[in-house]
């Protein structure tokens, strides 16, 4: 654990390094081809930096970070438009943290529910039982061991983020952006995956995908099917970001089902879209039947195409083993780290 913390300082360190690069540099070059070009370098060191880490946990989260959302990011940022391009411009330290973290930009503090101390608890807690309940998954049935996945996956990317909050907020005043926002609430695939589930996806893909394949989709084909079109490419598009981190985290060659979900997802968004289109507010499903029916769909689906991959390639069994490892190794570090705390301050 001590060495593979070493290599995630570094990993990270190398990477604010590279940002810097872009600050000082890339900045100064005229947005547009010339910038991509000098970005290059920098695209490639986001992309190969997470094959030095083995932790699953610590691994998945710098190949979210840097090679997802860093380098879609830096991909806008070649072309003068997202967080990164900014008037006036950004501080080094505002652009390394935009570039590296989800974050606003605006400096304020959300009041969303998961940075309630209480509700942290909760999570936190029902964290902690659920990773404990695996030390008897012989005796559980296989599906509700899949919507403990579901569940686990839920709280531990909230809370992780939360967590993160408390440093950026400190040191930057500024808001990490939410995660989720009560997925289990939504009443319909589109409110689920567009304003509900995984939200810094969402808000990278639309100016990256969406909207660019919308745009030039409509000088072609029209406005009556690029909206389509613009929906199935940006689940596409994450679909394939899915398969590169599995492939990371397990380096399997990617059997294409995590793909296949998010194009079904993708497909089934845009038929939603089409029959709420064409009925309009004449029908509609009471929220107390359309919620259940969604949350079900996403995780019978999720069963079937999202986690297969996950349990084939041991992922599951990795991350639980982890866990004990990390509980080890704060508890026999922090005692430390505080008496060493206290020492300086006083």
């Amino acid at each position: 654990m001590e060495v593979e913390i070493q290599t995630f300082i570094k990993v990270w360190f190398t990477a604010v390094a590279a940002l810097m690069y872009c600050y000082y540099i890339a900045t100064r070059l005229p947005g547009g081809a010339t910038r991509l070009l000098s970005l290059l370098p920098v695209f490639y060191l986001f992309t190969v930096l997470p094959l030095h880490l083995s932790s699953l946990h610590l691994g998945a989260l710098t190949i979210f970070y840097l090679v997802w959302l860093g380098n879609f990011k830096l991909l806008l940022f070649s072309f003068e438009q997202g967080p990164l391009s900014s008037t006036p411009p950004l501080s080094l330290l505002h652009f390394i943290s935009i570039a590296l973290l989800p974050i606003k930009t605006k400096q304020s503090v959300s009041n969303s529910k998961v940075n309630k101390p209480v509700v942290f608890a909760l999570k936190v807690a029902l964290l902690a039982i659920i990773v404990r309940i695996y030390a008897y998954r012989e005796y559980i049935h296989p599906y509700i061991i899949l919507a403990l996945y579901c569940c686990h996956v839920y709280l531990g990317v909230e809370l992780v983020l939360a967590i993160t909050a408390v440093p950026v907020r400190a040191i930057l005043g500024l808001d990490l952006e939410p995660q989720f926002n009560e997925p289990y609430l939504a009443t319909s695939l589109q409110d689920f995956w567009g304003r509900r589930w995984n939200l810094m996806v969402t808000s990278i893909l639309r100016p990256t995908v969406y909207h660019p394949v919308r745009r030039i989709s409509t000088r072609i084909l029209g406005s009556r099917w690029a909206k389509p079109l613009a929906i199935l490419t940006t689940f596409l598009v994450s679909g394939l970001m899915h398969e590169v981190i599995y492939y990371y985290l397990s380096r399997a060659y990617p059997t294409w089902e995590v793909t296949w979900f998010f194009v079904l997802h993708g497909i089934c968004v845009t038929l939603e879209v089409a029959v709420k289109k064409a009925l309009g507010s004449r029908w509609s499903l009471h929220r107390l039947v359309s919620g259940p029916l969604t949350v079900a769909f996403v995780g019978v689906t999720g069963a079937w195409l999202f986690f297969p991959q996950v349990i084939r390639c041991d992922l599951d069994q990795r991350a639980i083993r982890e866990y004990s490892i990390l509980v080890q190794f704060l508890c026999e570090t922090l005692p430390q780290l505080f008496s060493i705390t206290v020492s300086l301050l006083f």
